[in-house]
């Protein structure tokens, strides 16, 4: 699972019938800065990721997010998704590694 922003929604035309009930978002991963508290902006190129999204998530909120073959397992057919929001995240408390 990966922790990402979500900076924008997306709006579709047409979707499957599986994707009844959700919504697809825009989410800019989390890097090494913002774990320590860094904005998210501004954003890195190329970095942004479309999630679909059963939970709601808000424009602005964090969420947690599975990629690849995890973002499958939710349903019970095949469905045509790359990336599932897991997780509405409220805080994120983070101490780097001492050396």
């Amino acid at each position: 699972m990966r922790l990402g922003h979500v900076i924008g929604k997306v709006t579709l035309s047409a979707a499957d019938p599986a994707l009844r009930g959700g919504s697809f978002i825009l989410v800019q991963p989390f890097g090494k800065p913002q774990f320590g508290g860094a904005l998210m902006t501004p954003l890195a190129k190329g970095a942004t990721v479309v999630v679909y999204d059963e939970l709601g998530a808000g424009l602005g909120q964090a969420i947690g997010f599975t990629e690849g073959a995890e973002a499958t397992m939710p349903f019970s057919q095949p469905t045509p998704v790359d990336a599932y929001n897991a997780a509405i995240v409220e805080r994120v408390f983070y101490t780097p590694p001492s050396r």
